[in-house]
């Protein structure tokens, strides 16, 4: 899985870092800083996280099964 957050659109509420901390992680009280290629075993955390962001800011792209469209990142849905 590919992870993007557009940081101008980020306003830092850090909903994803308190539901995905080994993906997303405040670096002072604005700063995000993420993974863009977290382990597929933080999938469930990172789309609730995706989910969870109040500007819907991050996008989480499907790697597998997609090899042609990796450019076409999908914003996750909520669960």
């Amino acid at each position: 899985m590919r992870v993007v957050v557009d940081l101008s659109r980020c306003e830092g509420y850090a909903q994803c870092a308190f539901l995905a901390p080994d993906a997303f992680r405040m670096h002072g009280e604005e700063a995000l800083m993420y993974d863009p290629e977290p382990d597929d075993a933080q999938r469930d955390r990172v789309l609730r996280a995706a989910a969870a962001c109040p500007v819907q800011a991050i996008l989480v792209d499907q790697l597998e099964g997609r090899a042609e469209r990796r450019d076409a990142p999908l914003e996750a849905s909520r669960p």
